[in-house]
Parts: C-alpha cells; sequence; structure tokens
C-alpha cells in the first residue's frame, strides 16, 4: 500500500501498511469511492496529523475518535477545522476551557489547530476517515489497529509524552500507554453531552504546560491566531 507519510512516521510504521488489515482497509476504502459516497477528509489530508507532528517531536498526544463528517470540516487532525467552517461545539468548549485556564487567550474566530501540531501535538483520531454525514461510519475497519499501533510506538519508544485523554473511548487507551515513563491527563470529554461532568475545570492546558516545564521542556503557546 503506497502511502505519503513524513518520513520519521514511515520508518516506524512502514511494516503496518503491508499487512492484511491495511490491505482490508484500502480495499474497503476503495468500494466507498466506487458506490459514490464522499470521503472525509480528503486523501491528502488523511495523515495530516503525522506530516505536522513528527515522531521525535510529539510532546503531547490529544487523542479524537473520528474526523468530523460535515463538508469542509475535516482535515486531519483531531477536533480541528478548516478555517472558513464554523468550529464545532466541542471545539467551542475547548476555546472556553482555555479562555478560563489563560487570562490572556482570545477565543479565535476559527478553529483551525495547526499551530499545536506545529508545536509537538499529535491531534490524532482513532479512527482517520469517515464517510460524509454519517458518524463512525468507517469505524472497526482497521485504522483503529493503525492508531493503536501509533500509541504503542510511541509509549515504547518515546519518553515524558502528556496523553490527554477526553471521555471514556479515549481513556481506554490508557492500557496502550507506558505510564511509568509517560502522564496521563484525562477527564469526561469537551463535548456539550457531557462538558459538565468533569471537562470545564480539568485544566488540562495549564497542567501540559507545568509538566513540560517541569520536564526542562518549552511549554504550548495554546493561543491560535
Amino acid at each position: 500500500m503506497a502511502v505519503d507519510l513524513e518520513p520519521s512516521w514511515f520508518k516506524v510504521l512502514e511494516g503496518e501498511f503491508e499487512k492484511p488489515y491495511m490491505k482490508s482497509l484500502k480495499d474497503f476504502l476503495q468500494q466507498e469511492k466506487q458506490a459514490g459516497f464522499t470521503i472525509y477528509p480528503k486523501g491528502a489530508d488523511i495523515f495530516n496529523a503525522f506530516n505536522h507532528t513528527p515522531f521525535e517531536k510529539v510532546k503531547v498526544v490529544i487523542l479524537g475518535q473520528d474526523p468530523y463528517h460535515g463538508v469542509g470540516q475535516a482535515h486531519g487532525l483531531s477536533f480541528s477545522v478548516q478555517k472558513g467552517v464554523v468550529p464545532p461545539p466541542s471545539l467551542k468548549n475547548i476555546y472556553k476551557e482555555l479562555a478560563d485556564e489563560f487570562t490572556d487567550f482570545k477565543i479565535p474566530n476559527h478553529g483551525e489547530l495547526t499551530a499545536w501540531a506545529d508545536q509537538g501535538v499529535l491531534l490524532l483520531n482513532a479512527t482517520l476517515t469517515v464517510r460524509a454525514h454519517t458518524a463512525g461510519s468507517h469505524q472497526k475497519r482497521g485504522w483503529e489497529q493503525f492508531t493503536d499501533k501509533v500509541i504503542t510506538e510511541l509509549s515504547e519508544k518515546r519518553s515524558g509524552i502528556i496523553f490527554i485523554l477526553w471521555g471514556n473511548y479515549a481513556k481506554q487507551k490508557e492500557a496502550l500507554i507506558d505510564k511509568s515513563k509517560h502522564f496521563i491527563i484525562s477527564s469526561a470529554h469537551p463535548s456539550p453531552f457531557s462538558a459538565y461532568n468533569g471537562f470545564f475545570g480539568s485544566k488540562p492546558f495549564s497542567k501540559t504546560n507545568e509538566i513540560l516545564k517541569k520536564e526542562g521542556k518549552e511549554g504550548i503557546n495554546w493561543q491560535i491566531v
């Protein structure tokens, strides 16, 4: 399976692309296209998270579940949408929490989080594609096995990474992380259905920067411009 992936990640993950599950996933995606379905994000953006955040530069992982399935939203970074698209409710709640944590944080008029990815925040969805307007439509087709491998490789070959896990789905990934050499920050999901049950007030962003500082690393500038 030919893939255009950032070189450091390709070195780590190259073997996955020849495994049966990945070949089955490729066949499934081709069948979706042949059936006339639109797939998000577009092909060039599927591995955007990796291309913006090389393996050795990952400082933080924010784990999402599915790409957004609306027109023009998904571009390969979890919780992020392209400029010109109204930020979804979960992202609006993320911005509210940031404004609460940092008095100088100004809520932006867009939802594009590339600036975080470029600083070492791996914005990883567990499933990397979705059928337009059909949430969860590409789950259990192989992507989860691939992204579990991503988390496992980070856990085994790196140290001092902060994993931010929001909601029960993300928290299940704790089993893949060596907690003796990494950090986990978990809470309720920022979705409007759960944000008031433990996300608001959890201070994941300031906690992340406190850990990075203690580890002798530069904190993340969370401000989006």
